[in-house]
């Protein structure tokens, strides 16, 4: 969960560079409404999860993560031989990505990508459909990194909410990032938002408390990628 549109990228870590540390102690993601999120941290830095790869053996390359955090997405496609670039805006998690294998830009989703409208999967895992706080925005953008049958990867809230806020990282010893815009949605609103831009819901499925779908044109929905 670490790409934002706001903001130059890669300037002292920027607003998700809290989130990123590794170790067992709690980052949490403390929302304007002084609501708090836990986040997965430990997750990120590990091995791919079963969920994870449910999301993984759904992947055709090449595949552009979004927001790919320490890369163990990525990692774990390029090891399988299917060609994956991770894109993120703090650099520690650029860095640990490739540090550890993989291949990243230190870049927002937003900027000019390589191999723009050639990507057959774009994956947003993590809650990564939040990033810039405006998920239609943020979906029009993947679409036009993908190829005519490319396929968006979708990881949604596991509720039934659709809420657009300011948030900030905190941890347990005071310590807070800059805030940032952010978005939380389920799969009902998701839904809606695709409709409206022309892209339809080919599967979905859910692992514990995760929920994923896939998005793909409503004019090549029913083409092979």
């Amino acid at each position: 969960m670490t790409t934002d549109e706001d903001g130059p990228p890669c300037v002292k870590g920027g607003p998700f560079a809290l989130a990123l540390q590794a170790g067992d102690e709690p980052v949490y993601l403390r929302l304007a409404d002084g609501g708090r999120i836990r986040m997965p941290v430990h997750r990120w830095y590990a091995h791919p999860t079963v969920a994870d790869e449910s999301v993984l053996n759904r992947c055709v390359g090449p595949v552009l993560d979004v927001g790919c955090g320490p890369g163990r997405l990525c990692r774990a496609l390029l090891s399988r031989g299917v060609f994956a670039l991770g894109v993120d805006v703090t650099p520690r998690a650029a860095a640990h990505t490739i540090a550890f294998g993989g291949i990243a830009l230190c870049r927002s989703v937003f900027d000019r990508l390589p191999a723009e409208g050639s990507w057959q999967t774009v994956l947003l895992i993590d809650g990564n459909i939040g990033i810039g706080g405006d998920p239609r925005a943020l979906l029009g953008r993947c679409i036009q990194l993908t190829a005519p049958a490319g396929l968006l990867l979708v990881e949604v809230d596991p509720d039934d909410v659709e809420k657009r806020c300011t948030a900030r990282f905190e941890d347990i010893h005071g310590h807070e990032g800059p805030s940032f815009p952010w978005a939380r949605l389920g799969a009902p609103a998701l839904h809606t938002i695709a409709e409206d831009l022309a892209l339809s819901v080919t599967e979905q499925w859910k692992y514990d408390h995760r929920r994923f779908l896939v998005l793909g044109r409503q004019d090549s929905a029913s083409k092979p990628c």
